[in-house]
């Protein structure tokens, strides 16, 4: 049975957007059936049973992250450009990103801003092993990145909190470190630093002999 209001295209796309809401756990047929407001035989007959739907939203998800592009005027521009990219982009769909992973399509949906970051070090005149460290030291800091800001937002508030343990004595009697240690991160702030200084020490600037 078929639905001519429904196409395959947007059974994946809703379900896509279903799981990026509220998990893959939460994706039944009656309720993607529901959100489209069809019967349940017409989303089989396009994208078959649940787990190939799933299948499906993976490839939809791994072909989303693929559309990253640099920008910038020099090699280390664009590379810290990918990095802010992946980063949004991973932020953006968590679920999605842990269904990709469970599915066991992490590498493949990580090699498009690897290809990017590899061809601006490669303009940098980063080669061999040089040039792979680049890519993935750029790669797990925003991998890292992304990880621990989850953990802070899903973890309960901590008794005693950074405010209470940043004393004189934590802090070495370092006031203003005490201070702003105190203070929740910035993360775009901190994430924009931390890329700046990576990329600063792996890829060669303009003038560099390297």
């Amino acid at each position: 049975m078929t639905d001519n209001r429904i196409s395959r295209e947007l059974v994946v796309s809703t379900a896509a957007e279903f799981v990026r809401r509220h998990g893959p756990g939460a994706l039944t047929m009656r309720g993607l059936a529901a959100e489209l407001g069809t019967a349940v035989t017409a989303i089989y007959w396009h994208v078959g049973n649940r787990e190939a739907l799933l299948d499906e939203v993976v490839a939809r998800t791994v072909s989303e992250m693929g559309r990253i592009e640099a920008r910038g005027a020099t090699p280390a521009l664009r590379a810290e450009s990918v990095a802010l990219e992946l980063r949004r982009m991973l932020r953006q769909r968590p679920h999605l990103i842990a269904l990709v992973h469970e599915r066991g399509r992490t590498e493949l949906m990580m090699l498009p801003a690897q290809r990017a970051l590899v061809h601006e070090a490669h303009a940098a005149g980063l080669r061999g092993a040089r040039a792979a460290e680049a890519v993935r030291a750029l790669q797990f800091l925003v991998v890292g990145f992304v990880l621990v800001e989850r953990n802070r937002e899903r973890s309960p508030s901590q008794h005693p909190g950074e405010p209470e343990l940043w004393d004189a004595e934590a802090s070495e009697h370092d006031r203003p470190l005490a201070g702003a240690l105190a203070v929740p991160p910035d993360p775009d702030r901190l994430f924009a630093a931390s890329v700046r200084a990576l990329v600063g020490s792996l890829w060669p600037t303009p003038h560099s002999n390297e």
